[in-house]
């Protein structure tokens, strides 16, 4: 039996080895027929515009579908890499591609002079109309009709531009700018603005699922249409054009914009929405709507929650630490906690997120994930809180047990880690708790970087069905139980501590 116990690593060493060198030879090979110099290509975009970019919510699998990704797809099938799909909020796009965390970008983006100048643009792959849309019935129909009216915009998309230069025309029009279409189109029916200006493919859903608005097309004045993005100098833009001048020559551009932009397919997306011929009034609600995307809404449970307790688990190792260092006596460690601290807390967790994410890979060369950026922002804000909490939870504790522990001979580090550290924790504990549920809420901003938690999926599920309410009330009532749940185990663990007391 002995001698055959050798048999075994070096079966295992054998297996490890041509199992590394099978993926060698499979990445070379991959890497010699692709002809645009890398096997992989990154491609980002805002999946919140069907039908250009949108989650199919309809199955578990999280799949980013529409008009963009049929393109990319078939340019990754015509120039041989392997396509990668990350997603992030419109204005951030072009800060991704600055940033080299993205090769191209496509998420029906309009080349305007404003942005050539700091990304390259291909050929225009399709061209669509700015509309205005508004409640039926408003008669705003033209620029003019724009007139001391509060209009809503995408921020950072060229209907924004186009918006500022109707605004300089016509006076007295009010711009509002929000992050995303269906927030515009719920600001109208709300009548915190009278209309807003959007692209006419995505106004057509809004206005089959929203049977009490109306659209009408702008008149353009400047070429107008949908084009990739590129890194400034990128040497994809040449091989990206030959195969969209191909697509549009035999005819694969006109068939996948059918395909996308039909009214057929406007129909099918807004088909989960019930008809309703007329405005109901009071409480308009029909959570029957959401009833197969639910799934979906609950597969970012577990995104939040490795959110959250990563950086309780990271925050309180940290915030320990600079709870030692405020308390320990030396000037430039006290400094520097106290600095530190004054710092977290004096800006907001929003900008401290987008600095990391997005500043890490242009300022250090490191392609940061989404993951490890909102961990390390969450990480680094709680430890600031968290350290006050700490360094007040020690101080709290008797002096005397300190006095006592070194008059026994106990070291410094042993006092602190065996009798003052978990009495600290102790009385803190409602504290910890509270910080813990704020993360748990505050995790949602990765959103803003992409990641699908449970905001994230009821936005898209929202954006996808043209509507707004019911995804996320029903995201509302998943953080709620969570918090509830969270708040009754941490009851828990503190009625037993107290049992010693």
């Amino acid at each position: 039996m002995k001698r055959k116990l050798w048999l075994f690593p070096v079966v295992l060493a054998l297996v490890v080895g041509f199992h590394t060198i099978a993926n060698y030879i499979h990445s070379s090979t991959a890497f010699a027929q692709s002809t645009v110099g890398k096997d992989e290509l990154i491609m980002t975009t805002s999946p919140d515009y069907p039908p250009y970019e949108f989650y199919d919510t309809k199955g578990d699998e999280r799949k980013i579908v529409g008009f963009d990704i049929d393109i990319a797809n078939y340019i990754a099938k015509q120039l041989k890499f392997k396509l990668k799909i990350q997603e992030s909020d419109f204005n951030g796009l072009i800060p991704a591609l600055q940033a080299n965390r993205a090769d191209f970008v496509m998420a029906g983006m309009t080349p305007t002079a404003e942005r050539r100048k700091n990304v390259d643009f291909s050929i225009i792959y399709y061209e669509a109309k700015d509309v205005i849309i508004a409640p039926k019935g408003s008669n705003l129909t033209q620029p003019q009709d724009l007139e001391g009216k509060r209009v809503g915009v995408q921020l950072g998309t060229i209907q924004e531009q186009n918006a500022k230069k109707i605004a300089e025309k016509f006076k007295g029009i009010e711009l509002k700018q929000l992050n995303r279409v269906p927030d515009i189109i719920q600001e109208i029916k709300s009548k915190r603005i009278d209309a807003a200006i959007v692209e006419n493919t995505v106004a057509t859903g809004f206005a089959q699922a929203n049977p009490d608005l109306e659209f009408n097309p702008i008149p353009s004045e400047e070429e107008s249409g949908s084009a990739i993005a590129f890194p400034k100098g990128s040497k994809l833009v040449a091989p990206f054009n030959k195969v969209l001048t191909q697509m549009k020559t035999s005819g694969e551009l006109t068939r996948l914009s059918e395909k996308w932009f039909s009214q057929s397919t406007a129909a099918q997306a807004a088909a989960t929405t019930p008809t309703q011929p007329e405005k109901k009034k009071g409480f308009n609600l029909e959570f029957s709507r959401i009833a197969g995307d639910i799934p979906f809404i609950l597969a970012g449970i577990p995104v939040t929650l490795l959110f959250t307790f990563l950086s309780v688990f990271f925050g309180l190792i940290w915030a320990t630490i600079l709870s030692l260092f405020k308390i320990s006596g030396l000037k430039p460690l006290q400094w520097f906690a106290n600095a530190y601290t004054s710092i977290f807390r004096g800006t907001p967790l929003l900008l401290q997120l987008s600095l990391i994410y997005y500043a890490t890979p242009q300022l250090t060369g490191y392609d940061i994930p989404a993951l490890q950026a909102g961990v390390a922002t969450f990480t680094l804000n709680s430890g600031a809180y968290m350290s006050e909490t700490i360094r007040a939870g020690i101080q709290a504790v008797d002096k005397g047990q300190g006095e006592a522990a070194k008059s026994l001979g106990v070291p410094y580090w042993l006092m602190m880690w065996d009798v003052i550290l978990p009495q600290a924790l102790k009385n803190i504990l409602p504290a910890l708790v509270n910080e813990t549920v704020s993360l748990l809420k505050d995790s949602s901003l990765v959103s803003t970087i992409g990641v699908v938690e449970i905001l994230r999926s009821a936005q898209i599920v929202g954006a996808n069905k043209y509507i707004y309410f019911e995804p996320l009330l029903f995201a509302g009532l998943i953080y709620y139980i969570l918090v509830m749940g969270l708040t009754s185990v941490a009851s828990l663990l503190e009625r037993r501590l107290r049992r010693s007391d």
